[in-house]
């Protein structure tokens, strides 16, 4: 009986080192702020609809459950948010998830006044986060970029 436990508990090991080893060779998935839309706000907070598109550059699919971001605007922390959002990103696919951020009024200020002195064309990002409920925990992810702002390029120096 002992010896058939240590064959299973073997088989079982190599099977779940096998996963892991897959897991670890994975490309890192790639995600990109593509929209934002205005949300309903409680006192002096700003709600946004954050769209963000998830590309696995991957063999295999990828399940997940949750998601968590984190957007800081010009070297400073802006908003954050969170979304039980459930799904499968499919193999060398993509996929639209919307996560809910949530501005603070002392963010909002910062980046006004920094908004002000600055050059208005474009708004440096870093989009840091995870997405929960892969085979073996979180997979976290960053992105970086540039928004421009419509209108901003062409409107003329003062």
């Amino acid at each position: 009986m002992a010896g058939r436990l240590r064959s299973w508990c073997a088989i079982a090991l190599t099977l779940v080192l096998a996963s892991a080893c897959a897991t670890f060779g994975a490309d890192p998935i790639r995600v990109q702020v593509v929209g934002l839309e205005p949300l309903q706000g409680q006192g002096m907070e700003l709600r946004f609809a954050a769209k963000l598109r998830v590309q696995n550059p991957n063999e295999a699919p990828i399940d997940y459950d949750g998601i968590a971001i984190d957007l800081e605007v010009r070297g400073n922390a802006f908003a954050s948010g969170v979304s039980d959002a459930r799904g499968t990103i499919p193999r060398y696919g993509e996929t639209v998830v919307t996560v809910p951020v949530t501005v603070s009024a002392f963010a909002m200020v910062r980046q006004a006044i920094g908004f002000a002195s600055g050059d208005r064309s474009k708004i440096d990002y870093v989009l840091r986060g995870k997405v929960g409920g892969s085979t073996f925990g979180s997979v976290r992810f960053e992105s970086r970029g540039e928004l421009e702002l419509p209108g901003a390029a062409a409107a003329p120096p003062q």
